[in-house]
């Protein structure tokens, strides 16, 4: 039986912080016992440097579409950018997309990432693959949304960096969809998200770092990569009174299966 790997289904390794040294970093990552890296992009111009780093390293697969916040810079030829990169044998899912409105307040911004959002979560439907979504101070109308598209039939999805309370985290998890947990979960005051581990079940959780974002402590300030998700999978472990070992097993067939589909 293979020996069980860390799967980190959430990073950006397109990142300009990764400019120095990202090779250098990127082929220690199976040596440190990281399986496999989901590189998520954001921006439009990040759709071109995902594919290429997927196609560079063997363990590194893409999940294509576009944040929030670059809403407003999509077209109808950004969307077949996405339809297309989705159809490479290493595309898993799209994302991450969805609704921010910590940044974005006026009323017309909201408009046009639901249209954006919903036009990406169509893309996923049609091309059967799973979603990641992005949601920040905008809980109500994220949950509305996913519930209608649910609806017509989907292929599972990742609720990324998971902020929200108890609630919130029962009808994701009723709906067959994993909460992605990173170097929150390990801040002394990261309350609600730790009263959230505690409720899920472990086979709907998967590990993510958001990397070069949200380093965990006890690195918490610096720059993040996937090898501080040791530290991510011992917080669960201290959760769920199991071992760190466990959670990385468990999340990492959690992930193969909505993922990989294996």
């Amino acid at each position: 039986m293979e020996t069980p790997m860390i799967f980190e289904t959430h990073a950006h390794y397109d990142d300009e912080a990764f400019a120095q040294d990202r090779e250098n970093l990127l082929a220690s990552m199976q040596k440190h016992g990281i399986g496999h890296i989901v590189n998520a992009c954001a921006s439009v111009e990040s759709l071109k440097d995902t594919e290429e780093l997927m196609e560079k390293y063997p363990f590194v697969y893409g999940a294509f579409g576009i944040h929030p916040d670059d809403a407003e810079k999509m077209t109808e030829e950004t969307l077949e950018e996405i339809r297309r990169l989705s159809r490479l044998p290493k595309s898993v899912a799209i994302g991450e997309i969805g609704l921010d409105y910590y940044w974005h307040k006026e009323e017309h911004e909201h408009e046009i990432q639901k249209k954006m959002f919903l036009a990406q979560m169509e893309i996923a439907r049609e091309e059967k693959l799973p979603f990641m979504i992005h949601s920040r101070e905008a809980a109500k109308d994220t949950l509305n949304l996913v519930k209608d598209c649910m609806k017509g039939g989907m292929y599972g999805g990742i609720i990324h960096c998971f902020s929200y309370g108890k609630e919130i985290a029962g009808e994701y998890l009723d709906m067959g969809l994993y909460l992605g947990i990173g170097g929150v979960v390990t801040f002394k005051n990261a309350k609600k998200l730790k009263e959230v581990v505690a409720y899920a079940p472990l086979e709907q959780l998967v590990l993510e770092t958001d990397s070069p974002y949200l380093s965990p402590e006890p690195n918490r300030g610096k720059r993040n990569s996937s090898l501080n998700l040791p530290y991510v999978a011992e917080a669960i472990a201290q959760i769920k009174g199991c071992s760190a070992e466990e959670v990385i097993a468990v999340t990492e067939e959690n992930a193969k299966k909505l993922l990989l589909r294996k």
